[in-house]
C-alpha cells in the first residue's frame, strides 16, 4: 500500500469514528427529550385527571339534587306525578310502537 492509500484509509476511519460519536450524542439527546416529553405528558394527564374528577363530583352532586327534588315533588303532588308518568309512558309507547 502506498502512503496516499493509507492516509485515505485513516481519514475514512477518523470520519467514521466522528460520525459514530455524533450519532451516539444525537441518540442520547433523543432519549433525554423522550424522557422530558413523558414527564410532561404525565403532568398534563394528572391535571386532566384532577379536572375530570372535579367535574364528576359536581355532576354527581347535581344528579343527587335533582333526584331529591323529584322525590320531594312526587311526595307533595302524587296525582300530578302519576299523570306525568302516564303521559311520558304513552308518548314513549307511541314513538316506539310505530316502527
Amino acid at each position: 500500500m502506498t502512503a496516499a492509500t493509507q492516509s485515505e484509509g485513516k481519514k475514512r476511519e477518523e470520519e467514521l469514528a466522528a460520525s459514530k460519536e455524533a450519532a451516539l450524542a444525537a441518540y442520547e439527546k433523543l432519549l433525554e427529550a423522550r424522557e422530558h416529553f413523558r414527564q410532561a405528558a404525565e403532568a398534563a394527564g394528572m391535571d386532566l385527571k384532577d379536572e375530570a374528577m372535579q367535574q364528576l363530583e359536581h355532576g354527581k352532586a347535581r344528579a343527587t339534587e335533582l333526584a331529591d327534588e323529584a322525590t320531594r315533588y312526587t311526595r307533595e303532588k302524587p296525582l300530578a306525578s302519576l299523570g306525568m308518568a302516564f303521559l311520558a309512558g304513552y308518548i314513549l309507547a307511541v314513538v316506539f310502537g310505530r316502527r
